[in-house]
């Protein structure tokens, strides 16, 4: 399965970094990357004008259709606010929340994460 994630802090890019799995980075100057494959997207916690990278990068091609699941990053201090952006973005394209986590994650949450992953590519396939 593929990942897309995008990353501010670094704290997202950590995590998909402690997957292995393989992953492709939405870049603020050129978002416009096509998926051209099933893929779950990583996203932090931030206000939406920050996440127009990816808003571009969902809006190319055919990237929203590809999309199978979000995964989102926060801070459960944030309490409502906690994966507000991939909520917002589940929400808007039809597809589920997948996982959550905190900060860059725990050892823990890699795996969880991997079997939510595994999940869905038994599903596709």
């Amino acid at each position: 399965m593929n990942i897309a994630f995008y990353s501010v802090t670094g704290q997202t890019q950590r995590f998909v970094q402690k997957t292995g799995l393989p992953a492709t980075e939405i870049d603020d100057a050129n978002p416009l990357i096509a998926m051209n494959a099933p893929y779950i997207l990583i996203v932090p916690s931030y206000d939406d004008y920050m996440m127009d990278a990816v808003i571009d990068f969902l809006g190319y091609q055919n990237n929203a259709h590809w999309l199978k699941g979000v995964a989102g990053g926060g801070n459960r201090n944030f309490n409502d606010l906690y994966i507000h952006t991939a909520k917002d973005i589940a929400r808007g394209l039809a597809v589920s929340v997948i996982f959550d986590f905190e900060f860059n994650g725990t050892p823990s949450d890699v795996q969880n994460f991997k079997k939510a992953v595994q999940a869905i590519e038994s599903k596709i396939h």
